[in-house]
């Protein structure tokens, strides 16, 4: 593969960090997970970002975050959930190489993240399920401008990491 940046897009749930580190491995690659860059400079938990200071704060951190991967190369980024809502963040995305739309119906997601309380988006909300429907149908439209597609349903990490690879290697060739 090129030296260009394989970027994870998708909701909460969807494994862009497990997939991604595992993704970075085998490819050499280093992992840079955006969410973990936010609270590094924040110095706090995503979680407290949107308690104490809400999500317009979280989502100027994240593009504050991801304009400086702009010259960025051989890495595989796992971005937040709501990464993609910013045009300036699908640029940089564009830009430094490839995007991997991981996607799973809305149930799945659930499934997934049912017992993870670090959600700050699913936080006190009465019917989780249908929270993650609603931000999936809203940003579903901006996951799928995602050069590449993977449907994540019912495969494991190590599944969705081989068909990244085949998929990956199709695009290189003649690159």
């Amino acid at each position: 593969m090129s030296q260009r940046c394989v970027t994870l897009i998708g909701p909460m749930g969807a494994g862009k960090t497990d997939v991604g580190s595992s993704l970075a491995e085998i490819l050499g690659y280093d992992f840079i997970d955006t969410d973990k860059l936010i609270e590094k400079k924040a110095g706090k938990k995503i979680a407290a970002i949107f308690s104490e200071q809400g999500e317009p704060a979280f989502r100027q951190l994240e593009a504050e975050v991801i304009s400086k991967l702009a010259d960025e190369t051989s890495k595989v980024l796992a971005t937040g959930g709501g990464a993609v809502i910013d045009p300036q963040n699908r640029h940089v995305f564009e830009t430094i190489g490839l995007t991997v739309y991981l996607k799973a119906t809305p149930r799945e997601l659930y499934q997934r993240i049912k017992n993870d309380t670090s959600r700050p988006l699913l936080a006190g909300k009465e019917d989780p399920r249908g929270e993650i429907k609603r931000i999936l149908t809203e940003r579903e439209h901006l996951y799928l401008e995602a050069d590449i597609t993977i449907d994540t349903e019912d495969l494991s990490v190590e599944e969705v990491v081989d068909v990244l690879i085949d998929e990956l290697a199709k695009r290189t060739v003649g690159d």
